[in-house]
């Protein structure tokens, strides 16, 4: 067990672009995810397992991301890997899913205990409500299922109608292992364009605006989604309003935004003027093919493949959708979008009202940031602020705004911090790291050898960070990049394979330490913060199971690798690539810091400001024999069991820290 603080953990508060303690030191944030399989319920809601969403009233989350008991084990390993910081999943169907402001008191009290435990090994922690495409019912989790009746859709029509991708409706699990021709690699993210997501996030973020007539319980159907969500954040907030290591709250995981800025008709199928965003592949719907499909109309969809030759998705076929004309409306329920004008059904078929319905509100042009995420943010600050007005607001937008040039919209609450994404979308696509030659997906340009591809990272991570120059009234923010991390399924799992055979040494992991080192030096040429994705403790080395959601595979442990379980790093994946040296605290201001993984070379410079230490760590992972340590302009002690370097500078002005391997 931890050994008892003596005092509370130093306040984290916000100065600009830098996160600082109590003691006036920039703090740096090297954070985790806790974890992937939160996102289903415990002990047996994973995605590898079949199920119709019957008992998405009863199922319980109490357990995720592991039950209590096992807490010592996970949180002792994760500190001695150097994390300071975990982003803590949780989600509105875990703490709402028996209905409508119906809470579960034993989730909640699990959660609680969790987030105080976390204190007691000196981690922040910031809460994310998570989602992804909406809900479980629709190939994610998120969302408690009771919404769709109340928005008036049928979710057991969803997979008939062709309106959402779900694994457990396309998956062969008499069959079992990976199926790419059933269930393709990362496919679930093509929800987003599909009938219910879009049709979900409409109503969630612009129902007001688009569907004003449409009322559930007397409320408009924002208004009644928005404040059940905002209703279970409460509730959480509530029980954590006393513990000072918990920062704050994450607006909502990667939020889609429906229909919203989408003429009726358009189809993107490449950068356009309408649309300049590169084309993914998957099918191109349009609004128009949404609503129609849902209301029962078949349609022929476009799909697009990434092409080598032209280093882009093209249309390659189309697919018929919705064969059948299977309605996902409730029997008596019509289509909100339909009354309010969008458009009428006439012979068959759909015809539109007005092109520009979701573009405009009374003639004004609407952008998804500034009309419906900034009260968005607003509202979320309100809920969490007014339990601990200290609290920190983690802000998201949709993952690909920061790296197409956007920003957060200039109507921003106080204390917000950037907490976008990043990932090499290749190497997360393709579940393959392309070296020594890799390609930039948004440019098609072929990137040759460790440096273009490193400087590519940097490059699109500092566009990240750019996007935080209008938070807090335009003081900026920091940017703690909430999610970034690597597939350890890389090549068809042939680490997991070479484990089986005998292999326990780093040998099997090269592709994924390089992938690892790259990021984390683009983070530490940037000085950001980051919460790699992820740690899942029931991860499995099975290509259907993965993390338990979908066949993602991003954890850095798994209970199939560990050969000891008296060694706190047994288990760990591709541990050279994460568990390396970095600067926790520093009393003054970083100038430089960098790692280089096969020398060991570790080398930092900051402008000491006053009394305080600065804290480094140095992992024994990286320097197992010790480490020549030399301060200039400094004095430094180690502490073997923290594994850390508190540096005390002789005077103010610059300091240089080396340390290479004994």
């Amino acid at each position: 067990m931890p050994v008892p603080k003596t005092k509370p953990m130093p306040k984290i508060t916000i100065d600009g672009s830098k996160f600082r303690d109590e003691k006036g030191r920039m703090v740096i944030l090297r954070g985790v995810n806790l974890g992937g399989d939160c996102k289903v319920p415990f002990p047996d809601g994973g995605t590898h397992r079949p199920t119709d969403f019957s008992d998405h009233r009863t199922v319980s989350f109490t357990g995720r991301p592991f039950p209590l008991e096992e807490a010592d084990e996970h949180f002792s390993r994760l500190k001695a890997w150097g994390f300071n910081c975990l982003r803590l999943l949780t989600t509105w169907e875990a703490v709402e899913h028996e209905g409508p402001g119906k809470y579960d008191t034993a989730y909640l009290d699990y959660y609680t205990e969790l987030c105080r435990l976390a204190g007691d090994y000196e981690f922040y922690v910031f809460v994310d409500f998570h989602q992804d495409v909406w809900s479980r019912m629709t190939g994610g989790d998120g969302a408690p299922g009771w919404l769709f009746e109340k928005v008036g859709l049928d979710f057991t029509k969803f997979h008939e109608a062709g309106a959402a991708h779900v694994m457990q409706y396309k998956y062969d699990y008499a069959r079992g292992g990976r199926q790419e021709e059933n269930y393709p690699t990362m496919t679930w993210s093509q929800n987003y364009r599909l009938p219910a997501n879009g049709i979900m996030w409409t109503l969630f973020f612009a129902g007001r605006d688009f569907t004003p007539d449409f009322m559930i319980e007397g409320q408009n159907v924002q208004d009644y989604m928005q404040s059940h969500y905002l209703g279970a954040m409460r509730e959480v907030a509530r029980r954590l309003a006393d513990m000072p290591h918990v920062m704050g709250f994450d607006t909502l995981n990667e939020p889609g935004t429906g229909f919203i800025g989408e003429p009726v008709s358009y189809r993107h199928t490449g950068p356009s003027e309408v649309n300049p965003r590169i084309a993914a592949p998957g099918p191109a719907w349009s609004v128009l093919d949404c609503l129609a499909v849902a209301r029962g109309v078949t349609r022929s969809i476009p799909q697009l493949e990434f092409s080598l030759e032209e280093m882009k998705s093209v249309v390659t076929h189309e697919k018929t959708e919705n064969p059948n004309g299977v309605s996902i409306w409730l029997e008596g329920q019509g289509c909100p979008f339909e009354a309010a004008g969008v458009y009428s059904l006439e012979g068959g078929e759909l015809k539109v009202a007005d092109e520009d319905y979701f573009r405009k509100v009374k003639g004004t042009p609407v952008t998804v940031e500034d009309t419906y995420m900034a009260p968005f943010f607003k509202k979320v600050a309100e809920t969490v602020q007014s339990i601990r007005e200290d609290w920190l607001v983690f802000a998201e937008l949709d993952p690909f705004t920061g790296l197409l040039g956007g920003a957060f919209p200039e109507e921003t609450p106080e204390g917000t911090v950037n907490a976008s994404h990043w990932y090499d979308i290749v190497t997360l696509s393709s579940k393959t790291f392309m070296y020594p030659t890799s390609v930039n997906p948004f440019s098609g340009k072929v990137l040759e050898g460790r440096e273009a591809i490193e400087e590519h990272y940097a490059k699109q991570l500092s566009r990240i960070r750019d996007t935080a120059r209008t938070l807090n009234g335009g003081k900026g923010a920091p940017t703690l990049i909430g999610e970034c991390g690597i597939p350890f399924d890389l090549d068809g799992g042939a680490a997991y394979e070479a484990f089986r055979a005998g292999d326990h040494s780093q040998k099997p992991w090269e592709k994924h330490i390089m992938a690892l080192d790259f990021l984390y030096n683009a983070l530490d040429a940037l000085h950001l913060s980051s919460a790699q994705w992820n740690y899942t403790a029931s991860n499995s080395n099975d290509l259907a199971v993965g993390d338990g959601w979908n066949q993602e595979d991003l954890s850095i442990w798994s209970r199939d690798q560990q050969v000891d379980s008296q060694n706190i790093h047994s288990g760990g994946r591709a541990l050279h690539g994460f568990v390396r040296p970095y600067a926790k605290a520093i009393a003054g201001t970083l100038q430089e810091i960098s790692f280089e993984r096969e020398s060991r070379h570790f080398e930092m410079t900051y402008e000491a400001a006053g009394n305080e230490a600065t804290e480094v760590f140095l992992p024994a992972v990286q320097y197992p024999e010790g480490a020549n340590l030399t301060v200039d302009g400094g004095e430094a002690t180690y502490n073997g069991h923290t594994q850390m370097l508190a540096i005390t500078a002789l005077k103010d002005g610059p300091v240089t820290i080396t340390i290479t391997p004994r």
